[in-house]
C-alpha cells in the first residue's frame, strides 16, 4: 500500500513538474484576474506586447509599468497601470518568451525578439 501510495505521489510530481516546462517553453503565460504583472508602457499600439512577471524593460527598450489583469478573454489578458485611461490588451501567448531556464521566474513573453527582464535573450516559440 504505502509503495503504490509512493509510486502515485512520485509520478503526479514528474506531470506536474512536465506541465511546468511545458507552459513556460510555449511562450503562454498563465494569468488570472487580479494577477499583478508589468507591461509595456508603450501605448495599445506598440507591436512588442511584453509582459513580465518581473520589473525590467520591454523588448522595444521602455520601462515596463505594473499592471493589473482586470479581465481575459479569448487568449488576452488586459491590464490597468496607473495613469492609463483604460485596460489595454495583451497576447497571453508570446511569440518569443525568456530563454534563461526553469530556475528564472521572470516569465517574460513577448511579440518581438529581444531580451527578458532578467537579461537572458528570448527565444522563438515554437
Amino acid at each position: 500500500m504505502k509503495r503504490s501510495l509512493f509510486v502515485s505521489f512520485a509520478v503526479l510530481v514528474v506531470l506536474v513538474m512536465c506541465m511546468v516546462v511545458y507552459a513556460g517553453s510555449t511562450g503562454m503565460m498563465d494569468l488570472k484576474v487580479g494577477d499583478e504583472i508589468y507591461a509595456c508602457n508603450c501605448g495599445a499600439n506598440c507591436p512588442c506586447n511584453t509582459m513580465s512577471k518581473n520589473p525590467g524593460n520591454c523588448t522595444c527598450g521602455t520601462p515596463l509599468v505594473k499592471a493589473k489583469v482586470v479581465k481575459i478573454e479569448d487568449g488576452v489578458a488586459f491590464v490597468k497601470a496607473d495613469g492609463w485611461d483604460a485596460p489595454r490588451p495583451f497576447k497571453m501567448q508570446g511569440k518569443y518568451s525568456c530563454a534563461c531556464g526553469e530556475q528564472c521566474k521572470c516569465n517574460t513573453i513577448s511579440q518581438n525578439p529581444g531580451k527578458c527582464t532578467c537579461g537572458s535573450e528570448m527565444k522563438e516559440v515554437k
